[in-house]
């Protein structure tokens, strides 16, 4: 039955999981909030499981660490170029 591969799979920390997944998709849309919860994420699987999970929960803050990165340099772009402005029609 499909009991036993579950069982195989319970053991990786759902916060290390999520950390990877904030991360990964921080790098595409909303870096500015998907980055930290990356890096909350992972800090606190890392301090609860000692071993499993603990390579995606570091790869999560890298990644984290990166959105915050990203966002930083897209500000400094978009504020040397005086910013960002709205033209509606007329």
């Amino acid at each position: 039955m499909t009991h036993g591969m579950s069982a195989t799979r319970a053991g990786t920390s759902g916060l290390a999981v999520a950390s990877l997944v904030c991360g990964i998709i921080g790098l595409l849309f909303f870096n500015v909030i998907l980055g930290p919860l990356a890096i909350i994420f992972g800090a606190v699987a890392l301090r609860q499981s000692r071993g499993s999970g603990a390579g995606m929960a570091k790869a999560g803050i890298t990644l984290g660490i990166v959105d915050l990165v990203i966002f930083t340099v897209l500000l400094v772009v978009a504020a040397s170029s005086g910013g960002f402005s709205w033209y509606i029609g007329g």
